[in-house]
């Protein structure tokens, strides 16, 4: 996967061979090996953390982005742009996190066991969701910035014509991206033990990759929400629609930024050391190594955060389950529905298309029935959280 390419990359660097066995340059620059071998050093207990964290992100990843696309296909009315967007960001997720419970295995076994055909796939399932998840980030960030500065109308802008164009371009750069992992990754043997491993070394290579599936779109993320912020700042009787409005935003930006910066600058700096010759001490290069796979586990988990922030920061998600799933609703209709509940106003101003809402009426919370914006629904809580996924630990993602 991501961090194995890196890792094992480094593993044939001049500081680190295949063998595990090569020169190291000391502080006076002499060179010596023998008593004073690098040999590469995985993190305490990593056999055992590592795949247990693997096998937490299938599981909320793989039943919460399941969630949004059965939401997605079972929602009426006309779609909107950024619900395609949603749409195929969990269907990429959902793809990639199927694949985690292979690299669990590995991890734990020490070995890859699963025979060369499954190693391309799966590696070549990491690049394409890598590379189509943060396009269609991007993509929403776009839509939701010419909704909300330019005002645009989202029917608009979400046409058929605009919504398959957006969708097939984005998807056949990812595609095209995770080609090279098709053609270079491969089995290697060391010491009686099968490793998957990328055969390029390419500084080029991953430059580009962190330039378009990183620092481009986190600019361009970065511009549309600022842009963003700056408009809501500018309607002071927003109120608190502009503060749910705000958190959405930060929500969408934290989540991106925590999950894949610590990655990326370790790639940055793993591509500035290769690109001029730098040789790095033993202990430089165990904590790289550590870094990579501990920051890797880190961007993995954002295909699980996705799904908590899309769906259920989301009025209309929100709405969404109170129609088609009302079981749901009353599993714990006690709760203050002033509290929990958000009009569409609040919590949709980013996602919603702009058309003119009513305000919320009120809420008579314990099984009873209420009028909002003229439909008449099962009594729910704004946050089914807590609900759907009793027990899951989603600090550890956010």
């Amino acid at each position: 996967m991501e961090h194995d390419q890196l890792v094992t990359e480094s593993l044939k660097s001049e500081n680190w061979s295949e063998g595990f066995e090569s020169f190291i340059t000391d502080e006076n620059g002499s060179d010596f090996m023998n008593d004073d071998v690098c040999f590469p050093e995985d993190l305490p207990f990593a056999y055992i953390f590592i795949p247990t964290l693997y096998f937490m992100i299938f599981l909320i990843g793989f039943f919460g982005n399941f969630f949004v696309i059965l939401l997605m296909v079972r929602k009426q009315g006309n779609k909107r742009l950024v619900d395609t967007f949603v749409l195929n960001l969990a269907v990429a997720d959902l793809i990639f996190v199927s694949t985690l419970p292979f690299w669990a295995l590995s991890e734990a076994l020490g070995y890859w066991y699963f025979g060369e055909g499954l190693c391309k796939f799966s590696s070549f399932a990491i690049f394409v969701n890598r590379c189509s998840s943060i396009l269609f980030l991007t993509g929403m960030s776009v839509e939701r910035f010419l909704v909300v500065t330019k005002h645009w109308e989202s029917r608009t802008i979400g046409t058929k014509k605009n919504i398959s164009i957006s969708s097939g371009c984005i998807w056949m750069a990812s595609l095209l991206f995770g080609i090279p992992s098709l053609i270079f990754r491969k089995l290697i043997s060391v010491e009686n033990k099968v490793f998957c491993i990328d055969d390029q070394t390419s500084t080029t290579f991953n430059l580009v990759m962190f330039i378009v599936t990183f620092l481009l779109p986190l600019t361009v993320i970065l511009f549309c929400y600022g842009s963003i912020f700056i408009k809501l700042q500018g309607h002071i009787s927003l109120g608190k629609r502009r503060n749910n409005a705000l958190k959405i935003i930060f929500a969408i930006i934290g989540a991106f930024i925590c999950s894949w910066l610590p990655f990326n600058i370790l790639k940055v700096f793993y591509i500035f050391t290769i690109a001029r010759d730098i040789s790095l001490s033993c202990q430089a290069l165990k904590a790289l190594r550590w870094g990579f796979t501990i920051s890797a586990c880190l961007a993995f988990t954002n295909s699980c955060a996705n799904p908590i922030i899309y769906l259920f920061m989301d009025q209309q998600f929100q709405q969404q389950i109170r129609n088609n799933f009302p079981a749901l609703c009353s599993m714990k209709a006690t709760t203050q529905s002033s509290a929990l509940t958000l009009s569409s106003t609040e919590s949709s101003l980013l996602f919603a298309s702009r058309k003119k809402l009513t305000p919320a009426t009120s809420i008579q919370v314990g099984g009873t029935k209420r009028k909002k914006e003229g439909l008449e629904v099962s009594s729910c809580i704004a946050k089914p959280g807590p609900q759907l996924f009793k027990g899951s630990n989603f600090k550890m993602l956010l």
